[in-house]
């Protein structure tokens, strides 16, 4: 891992517990840096076609997904405007 500071920040005494952990500190730590950080567009490439991958694998094809889609944008069009 590349180096780190540690930082102080509130949470929920459930999660202060769970972070107690050396591991799961660790791996909170580098999510809060990922999200933190900008990401590179290949990386995000890289996930949305892990994340399609995943979905064709468990059955979603391109006629449910364009259903779907056609779905929510009829119930978009009935909805009312926001105030």
């Amino acid at each position: 891992m590349p180096d780190t500071v540690p930082v102080t920040i509130e949470v929920e005494p459930d999660a202060a517990a769970a972070l107690g952990d050396a591991a799961r500190r660790a791996r909170v730590g580098r999510l809060v840096s990922r999200m933190l950080r900008p990401a590179s567009v290949e990386r995000l490439f890289e996930v949305m076609d892990a994340v399609s991958a995943e979905a064709e694998r468990r059955g979603l094809t391109d006629e449910i997904l364009e259903a779907e889609l056609a779905a929510y944008n009829a119930e978009r069009r009935d909805r009312p405007p926001a105030a």
